[in-house]
C-alpha cells in the first residue's frame, strides 16, 4: 500500500468512470466499494489505502507520484538515435500512456486506402495497429516497476520501430517457451488491464502479433530480451525525407494529396477551408515554392492574420520552420514535415 498517495488530493474520479466504461461495469456501490471491490485500495482506520496499481491506474497526475512509469516517444531521422524530428512523453495513468503511444504512432505511420464497396474506405497503415498496439500493452503490462532508472519507449526510425521495456523475459520462462507460456510479472496490472478488454490475458499477444505482420505480409517481428525486452517491427523501403527537397511534380497526383488531407485532419484535427489551405502551403513548400502570405491570402480568399495564424499553427506543430531574415526570409518544411510527405502513400 501507499500512505502516500491521498484520496481527497491524487486520485481521479474521472478515470474510474471511464474504467467501469470500458469495463462495462456499473456504478452501482460508492466510490471506495467499488476501488476495493477492484482489488485497487482497502481502508485502514477510515481512510482509502491505494496499493501500487490503483496508482498507475486511477491517479490524478501519475507524473507527481512516480516519475518513472512514462511511457517516452520519439522519432529519429534516420536509422540511427542521432537527430530527434519528435518526442513525446506520456505520464498521466497507464490507459491513456498506451493509447498516447498509439497517437503517436498513427501520426507518423504510413497509410494506403483500398475502396472496398463500402462508404468508408479501409484504411491499410505501413504497420498494422494492432500489432504494434498489442506490443505498446505489452511493454506497460510486462515492465519491471521496481526499477527507477528506464522508462518504456516506442521509437521510429526510418526502417523500423522500436518497443521496448525494461524487465527482460518473466523469471522462470525460458527462451525456449516464449510465445508459448506465459507468466505475469504484474497480475494486478493485467487483470486490470483485462477488465478493460485491453488484453486477453491467454498469454495470446506474442502470437497475435506475429499473425497480424504475416497476414500483412511483413517480416516477422524481431524479439530481443536481456535486462530489457524489445520488440522490433521492420517497416517497408520508403523515399528519404531528403529526397523530397528534388521530389518530381508528379508524386503529388490528385489522390496523394486527397490521402495527405485524410492524414492531416486526423491527426491535427483540421477541417474544412483550414484544412484545404494548410495542405495546400505544405505541399507548396515540399515543391520548394516560395510561400508569399499576400499572395496565398488572396488566392485563398482570406485575410493576411487568417494566413499568418495558419503559419503559426504549422510552426507550432514543427511542420514549417522560418528561415532567414524577417523581410527576406522564407517559409520551409522541417525534417518532421519532410517525414509526413514522405510517409503517405497513393
Amino acid at each position: 500500500m501507499n500512505f502516500k498517495f491521498d484520496y481527497d488530493t491524487h486520485f481521479d474520479p474521472n478515470k474510474l468512470d471511464r474504467f467501469l466504461r470500458l469495463a462495462g461495469i456499473s456504478k452501482v456501490l460508492d466510490t471506495p466499494f467499488i476501488l476495493i471491490n477492484l482489488g485497487v485500495a482497502e481502508k485502514q482506520e477510515g481512510k482509502v489505502i491505494f496499493n501500487n496499481a490503483g496508482i498507475l491506474f486511477f491517479a490524478k497526475n501519475l507524473q507527481d507520484i512516480y516519475y518513472h512509469t512514462a511511457v517516452t516517444c520519439a522519432l529519429y531521422k534516420g536509422t540511427e538515435k542521432i537527430e530527434v524530428l519528435d518526442r513525446r512523453d506520456f505520464n498521466e495513468d497507464l490507459i491513456s500512456n498506451i493509447d498516447g503511444a498509439m497517437i503517436f504512432l498513427m501520426r507518423y505511420l504510413a497509410v494506403r486506402y483500398e475502396m472496398t464497396g463500402e462508404p468508408r474506405r479501409k484504411e491499410i497503415p505501413e504497420v498494422p495497429y494492432d500489432a504494434l498496439r498489442e506490443a505498446v500493452i505489452n511493454a506497460v503490462a510486462h515492465r519491471d516497476y521496481f526499477e527507477k532508472g528506464a522508462n518504456v519507449m516506442v521509437e521510429m526510425f526510418d526502417d523500423r520501430i522500436e518497443i521496448t521495456n525494461f524487465g527482460g523475459l518473466v523469471k522462470g520462462l525460458k527462451p525456449a517457451d516464449f510465445g508459448k507460456k506465459s507468466v505475469l510479472r504484474n497480475p494486478s496490472i493485467a487483470g486490470l488491464l483485462h477488465r478493460v478488454k485491453y488484453i486477453e490475458k491467454m498469454g495470446t499477444g506474442i502470437n497475435k502479433m506475429r499473425g497480424l505482420m504475416a497476414e500483412a505480409g511483413l517480416p516477422p517481428i524481431v524479439f530481443e530480451f536481456g535486462t530489457f525486452f524489445t520488440a522490433i517491427f521492420r517497416r517497408p523501403e520508403v523515399r528519404e525525407a531528403a529526397e523530397l527537397e528534388t521530389s518530381v511534380e508528379g508524386m503529388f497526383s490528385e489522390k496523394y494529396i486527397e490521402n495527405f488531407s485524410v492524414n492531416f485532419s486526423v491527426n491535427f484535427s483540421v477541417n474544412g477551408k483550414q484544412l484545404k489551405r494548410m495542405v495546400s502551403t505544405i505541399i507548396r513548400a515540399a515543391r520548394g515554392k516560395d510561400l508569399k502570405i499576400p499572395e496565398l491570402a488572396d488566392e485563398f480568399n482570406v485575410t493576411t492574420r487568417t494566413l499568418y495564424e495558419d503559419m503559426k499553427k504549422l510552426q507550432n506543430w514543427g511542420i514549417l520552420k522560418f528561415e532567414g531574415a524577417p523581410k527576406t526570409g522564407r517559409y520551409i518544411l522541417t525534417e518532421k514535415g519532410k517525414m509526413m510527405i514522405a510517409r503517405v502513400r497513393e
